[in-house]
């Protein structure tokens, strides 16, 4: 972009209007690498860039989306740089060895060099170190090239051709935005984005550093300032002194003998005695916006400014090839898509992602294909601003949250100037191409449905839970200051069911009553010395809490351990509940073997429902004929279970071959599946009747 691109965007845009896009682009990747700043100096930041710091702090929902767009970019980037790259080599062989056509020439060039990237990208990190370095020299030396070549005084055989001026009317004509060929700001500014996108690459690599908290902020902020000044003062250097069109012909000269009146777009090329007005008809080859290659001819020494060429667009493609695979080899390595755990795998001692690097390169040839560098550079702001959208939430949504685990190192960042840069880059990404910003933002909530409904098994203390529980807290509250009325009664629960699964027609008569929207609270008593048994009811808490989740029941479980039934049962009735969110309405089993129980039991149990009347609650009583209690059947199914698990692992390691046996080892198999099945039939059987009978004596069970 440096080369080949920034003397167009001015000479389309104007060096007024140039100037803000080279400083709206500054000011979106600032504020992102601020937010990013903070971000990864909140904690250790490991391999995977953007993708991991949004992922940690947004949760895995986000960031799967995220990083999966985010890698693609990258991948795409690396097209765009090897394009870049053609295209310069096609106009230095235009002349005397086209292959094909200009525009197959560039796909052809593009595809050799993607290959040739790709043997240094697998090589390893130690052989692109040394590459970029190599490549970094050259790249200083054509920018000082570049100043160099504009204050030499050009001949004049060969103004006409390229035509360099210092005159200030000159620079007066260039100032205001001259846009062609259906070109906008915005998409004048799309093209030029990506040449300010490489502000992650040293994020995306933060895995290879050796202090990613403190190498990151500062390098990442150091490099837009001087890669802004830098565009800045060579666009600034160009635009002073080339027109945006010349003929290149010689016959361009104005013979003095004959008067000519100088108006027009051309009128400065007139008055220092050439006609371009030609161009004004019919496009010319020179100029700033017909030659991508104004640069070379304002240098003084051509060839460096190739080399480059060469430097920025090979670079810029390595850091691009090396950071899509890192990214999503640490996406696939968390899981959240698995069926692309397959490029999680990485190779040597420095864990090579080697297949993302073949997927990439699959991906990157795919774009060279087009062969057009400004058809693929507004693909890759649209993507990289919905990345830096995402960064800047992740930092506000964070700060927002007052999660005591957010104390970043970086304290130069500010949550509403984060949130202002989300906006901005959303902004911007609608007004360069609405349709393509509504397909990434449609990509990303597909990818986010996909992760909520999967839920993959992970916790990483996100922003996301933290918002979460703020907002439950301060709900909480608010409601405590609302009196309450008839109209808004619900019947809130609290249910004597002692283990979730011992009494599940309990559950489901609650259920009833509440239909997953009024407060449900499963109650365990655990009798005896606390020494005992505070041990198994903290076991127990997780695990129960899990067995509603699984049998979809929107309910709490909360145990408490006491010397006996009556005192637990007290404890939850007078503390269970938050606020206004506090049970109302006592639900309990009928005990049905009061005849047989001994008198203490027996009075227990009914002082229990004496404390629900002194409390104020409403009691309400379930008998069912069989009884409530299944847990023995439960436990006898987890019997059998456990013993057709032991009887298969048993027959695996007397099974030949992995159990491809023959002959009697296969009988014997047979007959052992059809032990354990009639077994099982039995338990079934036994289970369903009782919950047959359960919906005959109670309508309302739903079992």
């Amino acid at each position: 972009m440096l080369f080949i691109r920034l003397s167009w965007v001015f000479g389309q845009a104007g060096w007024g209007l140039g100037i803000v896009i080279i400083a709206l682009s500054c000011v979106v990747t600032t504020i992102t690498g601020i937010s990013m700043s903070a971000i990864c100096t909140n904690g250790v930041v490991r391999g995977g860039g953007a993708y991991y710091m949004i992922s940690r702090s947004l949760g895995p929902e986000f960031g799967g989306s995220i990083g999966l767009i985010f890698a693609f970019a990258n991948a795409v980037g690396v097209s765009m740089y090897v394009v870049g790259f053609a295209e310069t080599v096609v106009d230095l062989l235009k002349n005397s060895a086209i292959m094909v056509d200009e525009m197959n020439d560039i796909r052809i060039i593009g595809c050799i060099t993607i290959v040739l990237l790709l043997g240094i990208s697998v090589a390893g990190m130690e052989w692109e170190a040394k590459a970029q370095i190599i490549l970094l020299v050259i790249l200083l030396v054509a920018i000082v090239n570049v100043f160099v070549g504009t204050v030499i005084p050009t001949s004049a055989p060969n103004r006409y051709t390229f035509f360099i001026t210092n005159n200030p009317t000159h620079s007066q004509k260039n100032f205001t935005p001259a846009f062609r060929d259906g070109e906008t700001f915005f998409s004048v500014f799309a093209i030029f984005f990506p040449a300010a996108t490489g502000i992650l690459a040293g994020a995306n690599i933060s895995g290879d550093l050796r202090d990613a908290q403190a190498a990151l902020p500062k390098g990442t902020l150091l490099a837009i300032l001087i890669t802004g000044l830098t565009y800045l003062a060579m666009a600034l250097c160009v635009a002073a002194t080339v027109v945006r069109d010349a003929t290149g012909n010689s016959s361009s000269i104005i013979n003095h003998t004959t008067p000519v009146i100088c108006n027009g777009s051309t009128a400065v090329a007139c008055e220092l005695g050439y006609d371009f007005s030609s161009c004004e008809v019919e496009k010319c080859k020179f100029g700033l916006m017909n030659n991508f290659q104004v640069m070379t001819l304002v240098s003084g020494f051509g060839p460096l400014i190739i080399a480059g060429t060469f430097s920025a667009t090979l670079s810029s493609a390595l850091a691009s090839l090396v950071s899509a695979p890192k990214v999503f080899q640490a996406l696939c390595k968390d899981n959240i898509y698995r069926a692309l755990h397959f490029f999680a795998k990485g190779h040597g001692k420095n864990n090579e992602p080697i297949r993302g690097y073949v997927l990439t390169f699959i991906i990157s040839v795919a774009f060279i294909l087009i062969g057009d560098l400004n058809t693929i550079a507004p693909i890759i702001s649209n993507f990289f601003l919905a990345s830096y959208a995402l960064i800047n939430f992740s930092c506000f949504h964070a700060s927002y949250a007052k999660s005591p685990g957010w104390r970043p190192a970086y304290k130069y960042y500010n949550m509403w100037l984060s949130l202002m840069g989300a906006l901005l880059c959303c902004v911007v990404m609608f007004v360069i191409n609405w349709w393509a910003a509504l397909l990434t933002y449609g990509i990303e909530f597909l990818l986010y449905i996909y992760v909520t409904v999967k839920k993959p098994d992970v916790n990483w203390g996100s922003s996301t839970q933290a918002v979460t529980f703020v907002s439950a807290v301060s709900n909480a509250l608010s409601l405590s200051g609302v009196e309450d009325h008839v109209k808004n009664f619900r019947p809130q629960i609290l249910v004597l069911t002692g283990s979730t699964r011992s009494r599940p027609a309990l559950l489901d008569l609650a259920h009833s009553f509440s239909k997953n929207y009024g407060l449900c609270i499963t109650c365990e008593v655990f009798v005896g010395p606390r020494s005992e048994t505070v041990d198994e009811m903290n076991n127990a808490m997780e695990k129960n809490q899990l067995l509603l989740k699984k049998k979809k029941r929107k309910a709490f479980y909360a145990a408490v351990a006491c010397d006996n039934f009556r005192e637990g049962a007290e404890s939850l009735l007078q503390a269970s509940g938050l606020g206004r969110m506090k049970p109302n309405t006592l639900m309990i089993g009928f005990k049905k073997n009061w005849r047989t129980a001994g008198a203490e039991a027996v009075q227990s149990y009914v002082g229990i429902l004496h404390d629900a009347f002194d409390f104020e609650y409403g009691t309400a009583m379930l008998r069912v004929n069989q009884g409530l209690d299944v847990s023995h059947i439960v436990e006898a199914e987890e019997e059998m279970l456990r013993a057709a698990k032991e009887q298969e692992a048993l027959e695996n390691e007397m099974m030949p071959n992995g159990g491809k046996g023959k002959g009697l080892f296969r009988k014997s198999r047979k007959s052992s599946q059809q032990v354990l099945t009639t077994r099982g039939t039995h338990l079934t059987t036994v289970s369903n009747s009782y919950l047959t009978l359960s919906r005959q004596t109670l309508p309302i069970c739903n079992s």
